[in-house]
């Protein structure tokens, strides 16, 4: 029996609802290209900052870049004024994107200060008035992502769900921290199951889910119509293939061959050099090869090596040099 039922989020149809987490830093287009080809219900962008899209910044023009396999496209914007996050959703609207999501969840002290992300869960007059202006502003469909709430003292997720839900938004994501949490301690997702029962929306958890184990874990504790994937992803872009090929009943996917994730390694370095030029680009790289590498014998090693390099090709070749002892292994 199947775990994964299709959403409608709007007139956009996930047929499996595992969804890639926008993570900053993290989830760019390369990444995230990965992630489709080996299977993911959605993929979300990068927070945005609804300011700099309206300036198209050269880094919010980066984040909201898209390839037309990720379709559906899901772009997330971030800000602390309902004008500015309106304009800066029909500018992604007039880019192509199928969603638009509203981060309300993000802890990061920058953002938080700013009276963006996890700090409108202490304002929930404000966090209405942007919803509101953003549902109005677009034709596409808006999404949401929060935590439980701002403390362990105000656990208002099932509030804020319930009025998302009465001004057009179509989905609801929890993280199962407080923002105070930051990303110590457990996720909760026995919580999530308020905010589900709260509204009729879509709810999806996330947080913590690492594993197949984790995935089945959080919707049933959660009730929840799906699951999204965040860390749990690093280095394994095939991980939401293998945790919707599980809950669908296909049973245990294996990782890619060696050789295949050697192959996808110089595939997403190339492309992030393509997209950020090769300064940039070789710095924001290290830790995708990080993850990738974490648990092989003498990465540990091999990381700090490559962490001193700055020539793009000298990294493509340590990497082919790192990896030839496992291919050799896995052709005899």
């Amino acid at each position: 029996m199947s775990l994964v039922k299709p959403i409608s989020i709007g007139p956009v149809i996930i047929d499996a609802p595992v969804i890639l987490a926008p993570m900053t830093g993290v989830t760019d287009l390369p990444f995230r290209k990965m992630v489709k080809r080996y299977g993911a219900g959605l993929t979300v962008s990068e927070m945005i900052a609804s300011q700099a899209m309206i300036r198209e910044t050269r880094q919010s023009l980066q984040k909201a870049a898209w390839d037309p396999t990720e379709e559906p496209v899901s772009l997330q914007l971030a800000g602390c004024g309902p004008l500015e996050m309106a304009e800066a959703a029909k500018l992604n609207e007039q880019r192509g994107a199928a969603i638009i999501d509203i981060n309300m969840g993000c802890p990061v002290k920058k953002v938080v200060n700013g009276d963006a992300g996890s700090a409108l869960m202490r304002d929930l007059p404000l966090a209405a008035a942007i919803l509101d202006a953003t549902v109005k502003a677009v034709k596409l469909p808006v999404t949401l992502k929060m935590r439980m709430g701002w403390d362990h003292h105000s656990l208002n997720a099932p509030e804020l769900a319930r009025i998302a839900e009465d001004l057009g938004i179509h989905m609801i994501t929890v993280h199962g921290r407080t923002r105070c949490q930051m990303y110590k301690g457990s996720a909760d997702w026995s919580f999530v199951r308020k905010v589900k029962q709260a509204t009729r929306l879509p709810v999806i958890v996330n947080g913590d889910i690492n594993t197949l184990a984790d995935a089945r874990t959080a919707l049933a504790q959660s009730g929840a119509d799906g699951v999204m994937i965040g860390r749990g992803a690093y280095g394994k872009p095939w991980l939401l293939g293998q945790v919707i090929a599980d809950l669908a009943g296909g049973g245990d996917r294996p990782a890619p061959s060696m050789d295949e994730q050697l192959a996808l390694i110089l595939e997403q370095y190339d492309a992030m050099q393509s997209l950020y030029g090769s300064v940039t680009g070789v710095n924001l790289a290290r830790k995708h090869i990080g993850w990738y590498t974490k648990g092989l014998t003498g990465s540990a090693e091999f990381r700090n090596a490559v962490n001193q390099q700055d020539d793009p090709a000298v990294v493509i070749g340590m990497l082919r040099e790192f990896y030839a002892p496992w291919l050799a292994r896995a052709a005899a």
